[in-house]
């Protein structure tokens, strides 16, 4: 297995992009409470990423606002898997995007050499001018703008669908 790439290659990369990012240090956080305590200033919208796959062993990552509710049971209308997804193990979120569980990030497509991966962004998410995502570490969160992390994307030959994936909630008046 190829050794996956470095918090400080992802940043050289996005740079050699023309990407600008910010990049801020903190301790390790494993859930959106966790980063949501620890937070401070950090600009832009906050986010989380989703690893799972479907029926068919087919990977999916999908990102998403942090506090947007997703529907597992029905997600996959919405990306276009076969049957229910369930999540990734972590054998291989390791083996496909080289990052371990709490890290999970779209930049992690930078380590998807075979394209396994596709990648889904939630399109509330994408109204954010900028977006946060762990740098493949979960000890950094990274700042990039949002039409920035599609140009990443592509880069790295993964195309992202743009989806609403939240759930829909009736409103009452």
């Amino acid at each position: 297995m190829p050794t996956p790439t470095s918090p400080e290659e992802l940043i050289a990369y996005l740079d050699a992009l023309g990407i600008e990012t910010s990049t801020v240090e903190h301790p390790p956080l494993f859930t959106v409470e966790e980063s949501q305590s620890l937070r401070g200033d950090i600009p832009g919208g906050h986010t989380k990423t989703l690893f799972v796959k479907d029926k068919k062993g087919r990977l999916f990552l999908l990102a998403l606002g942090e506090e947007t509710a997703v529907d597992l049971k029905r997600v996959h209308e919405k990306i276009g898997a076969q049957g229910r997804v369930s999540f990734g193990s972590a054998e291989l979120l390791e083996g496909v995007l080289g990052v371990l569980p709490g890290a999970v990030t779209p930049f992690g497509a930078i380590n998807d050499k075979e394209k396994r991966v596709s990648v889904v962004l939630d399109e509330a998410m994408m109204r954010h001018e900028r977006l946060n995502f762990h740098p493949l570490t979960n000890t950094r969160t990274t700042g990039i703008a949002s039409l920035d992390l599609v140009k990443f994307l592509r880069a790295t030959g993964h195309e992202p669908a743009i989806v609403a994936l939240g759930q829909e909630h009736a409103r009452v008046e």
